[in-house]
C-alpha cells in the first residue's frame, strides 16, 4: 500500500480531507428532516364560493348559520343577538336537530382574532363536527 507523505520534492501534502466536513452534513440534513414538520396545523375552514348566477332579490337561505362578532363583545346568530354565555346553548339548539353542521362566522377587520377564534372554539365545543367557514366583510356585500 503506498502513502504519500509529501510533495514532489518532500514538502508537507497540502490536500484537504472533507470526509468528516461531508459526516457533520449529513447529520445535519437528517436533524433539520426530522424537526422540520410534514404538515403545518392551524384552523380547517370553509371558504364559500360567489354564486356568479344568483340575483341580488334571491332570498337568503335560512337554513345557512352565521356568527357576526361584532363591536364591543356584542353577537349575533343570524341577525338574533346573543351573549357570549348563550353562544353554546344557542349552537347547541341549532345543530341537535340538523344533519347538516355547517357554520359561517364573520367579523369586520378591526375585531381581534382572539374572538372570532373564542367563537369557533365555542361551536367546536358543542360539537365537534361542526365545519366553520369564514366570511369577509367583501364577500358579504357581494362585491
Amino acid at each position: 500500500m503506498a502513502m504519500t507523505v509529501g510533495g514532489s520534492k518532500g514538502g508537507p501534502s497540502s490536500d484537504i480531507n472533507v470526509t468528516p466536513l461531508i459526516d457533520v452534513l449529513l447529520v445535519l440534513i437528517i436533524i433539520f428532516m426530522v424537526i422540520t414538520p410534514l404538515k403545518p396545523h392551524g384552523l380547517h375552514t370553509l371558504v364559500p364560493q360567489p354564486n356568479k348566477h344568483k340575483s341580488k332579490n334571491t332570498p337568503t337561505n335560512t337554513a345557512t348559520i352565521v356568527v357576526s362578532v361584532l363591536d364591543g363583545n356584542q353577537l349575533k346568530i343570524n341577525q338574533t343577538s346573543v351573549t357570549w354565555n348563550t353562544l353554546g346553548s344557542q349552537l347547541e339548539g341549532i345543530y341537535r336537530t340538523r344533519a347538516e353542521k355547517v357554520m359561517f362566522v364573520t367579523a369586520n377587520n378591526d375585531i381581534p382574532f382572539a374572538a372570532v377564534a373564542r367563537a369557533i372554539d365555542i361551536a367546536k365545543g358543542v360539537d365537534p363536527t361542526i365545519k366553520v367557514g369564514m366570511l369577509t366583510p367583501k364577500m358579504m356585500s357581494g362585491h
